[in-house]
């Protein structure tokens, strides 16, 4: 049966890898219209949104919101990991919507907040409850790194883009120093991202292995799964140093934008290193700031479990544009 036209939305959140794209109907996706999509296998978004509206019947959207891994200026996104550039003519061409946005993808993450089923949220650190306008702030470790501070302001939810994934990584020890010179051989410059996203764990691999005198190398998801299963020493060093600068990188952007409202973490890294978090000393090190260590325990921390937030966070995006 065809889809009615000029009624929904098609909503898309572009990562480094997979694309998902889904039709939303106001603020609610459609949870049977919603696909991915390797990356890898199309030359660019606009074959990946043809793909989607062919196998939809051809339908015939009212807008089109994307969320794209990578900074947006002037309404033009372009990926960070991926060798894309999404504008909106190309969006409105490829979807036929008369109303379009793109969003970086910590943005959308920020809109969906409040729009997310409580039981996809989990806490990580407790703190005090606060009032629904206070400022909030969605940080990210998947295949890149990056936060987006939230803010409630009269004419409505502002979400302010970055790319503070590629400032430099947190300093607090000797070995932090020595890994920060251990990584700046791959780009010139230590970067957060270079140590906090997927790849970043790998690295932390190797220089926990080189700092024992015995190189060695695995992948992520090897490590993981060694970690999981209590098989390899050097995962779980290398897992604790993760939690340990993340915590502490968390903890500079907390002082940074005072998210009173709340932390949320999202993306696979961070979601797969939930259970570790605790056990590996993540509140310690977010805590960790001299004098300001109390301070600290006024930022309560989630981490969101939907995989598809950014898609809710495209939807009322839409929605509070009509």
């Amino acid at each position: 049966m065809p889809l009615p036209a000029n009624t929904l939305s098609l909503v898309a959140d572009i990562g480094g890898t997979n694309t998902r794209v889904a039709l939303a109907e106001g603020r609610s996706l459609r949870p049977d219209s919603i696909r991915r999509y390797r990356n890898a296998e199309f030359p660019g978004l606009e074959t990946v949104l043809r793909r989607y509206i062919e196998e939809e019947g051809g339908v015939d959207c009212a807008g089109a919101c994307v969320a794209a891994a990578g900074p947006v200026r002037d309404g033009v996104a372009h990926m960070t990991n991926l060798d894309w550039t999404i504008e909106p003519a190309m969006l409105a061409r490829a979807t036929g919507a008369e109303r379009v946005a793109i969003l970086n993808d910590l943005q959308a993450q920020g809109h969906a907040l409040g729009a997310l089923a409580p039981e996809s949220l989990r806490v990580i650190v407790e703190g005090p409850t606060a009032p629904d306008h206070a400022s909030k702030l969605v940080v990210g470790a998947g295949t890149g790194f990056n936060a987006a501070p939230v803010h409630e302001a009269p004419g409505g939810r502002i979400v302010a883009a970055s790319e503070c994934g590629h400032v430099n990584m947190p300093i607090r020890t000797d070995a932090d120093l020595r890994l920060a010179r251990f990584v700046e051989t791959a780009h010139g410059f230590p970067g957060v991202e270079d140590v906090l996203a997927g790849r970043g764990l790998e690295r932390l691999y190797a220089f926990a292995a080189a700092e024992t005198g015995t190189p060695a190398e695995k992948a992520a998801a090897e490590i993981m799964a060694a970690l999981d299963a209590g098989s390899d020493p050097l995962a779980v060093e290398a897992a604790r140093l993760w939690v340990r600068l993340f915590g502490a990188e968390v903890g500079n952007l907390a002082l940074i934008h005072l998210p009173f409202g709340g932390i949320y973490l999202i993306g696979g890294v961070a979601r797969a290193f939930t259970a570790h978090l605790a056990p590996l000393g993540f509140a310690e090190a977010f805590r960790d700031k001299g004098r300001f260590a109390g301070f600290m325990q006024n930022f309560p921390i989630w981490v969101i479990e939907d995989d598809y937030a950014a898609l809710t966070g495209c939807a009322a995006y839409l929605a509070g544009l009509a």
